[in-house]
């Protein structure tokens, strides 16, 4: 999917001959903190809803503003996992979407992107999550998709980041919710298994009590 097609249709854009005031009501009426300044279709800046409440003159037009030099954008080619890192890093909910000729085309938001990863990285699907931790040298994914499918079961999501001893925290969603032979599996292979999100085996119920009532037998 392109950016192009999650160009949320409910962000208005401003013009530099706009007000302060009239971007704060516009803001306000569409339930954001960012707005684009456009100026035919060209894309001029990206006005906070902070610089606005902070502005001297409200009333005085967007293009008379020092703060309109903000201007963070991703091109249209680009892809929606680094518009959210954009957005991330720039503590913004509103990016908007340009050509290579700084054209303004839409703008995407976080929740449209964060709708998209969710519906488009599994984890939107019922499935456990195990949280490995391994050392740099150690890491390699073929072995870990490998223990996964001894036990027939499917990686729909894996993330991996450092952590703070440096060593690797991977994280995996699964697409069983009962995930106790797979993370077996991984302790038989000296992985460390730090967390662990799913259901119990109902098996195992039923085992434990086959066990106390042998044992009660044999006493």
């Amino acid at each position: 999917m392109t950016l192009e097609q999650l160009i949320s249709p409910s962000v208005p854009t401003l013009m530099p001959e706009d007000s302060g005031n009239k971007a704060l009501a516009l803001m306000e009426e569409n339930n954001v903190t960012q707005l684009p300044v456009v100026s035919g279709d060209t894309y001029i800046g990206l006005v906070q809803e902070n610089d606005l409440l902070d502005w001297a003159d409200p009333d005085a037009p967007l293009s008379k503003a020092d703060f309109l030099t903000f201007k963070p954008g991703i091109i249209s080619s680009g892809h929606p996992f680094e518009a959210m890192r954009t957005i991330n890093q720039m503590n913004i909910s509103v990016l908007p979407v340009i050509d290579h000729e700084q054209k303004y085309i839409g703008s995407v938001t976080s929740e449209s992107l964060l709708k998209y990863i969710t519906e488009n990285s599994g984890l939107d699907k019922p499935g456990g999550i195990i949280v490995l931790e391994v050392a740099p040298r150690n890491y390699t994914m073929y072995e870990i998709a490998r223990i996964c499918e001894n036990e027939d079961v499917i990686i729909m999501n894996a993330q991996v980041h450092g952590n703070e001893k440096g060593n690797l925290e991977i994280t995996l969603k699964l697409n069983r919710t009962t995930v106790d032979a797979v993370v077996s599996s991984f302790e038989r292979h000296n992985y460390v298994v730090k967390e662990v999100y799913g259901e119990d085996n109902p098996d195992d119920d039923i085992t434990d009590k086959y066990n106390l009532l042998m044992n009660y037998i044999n006493m």
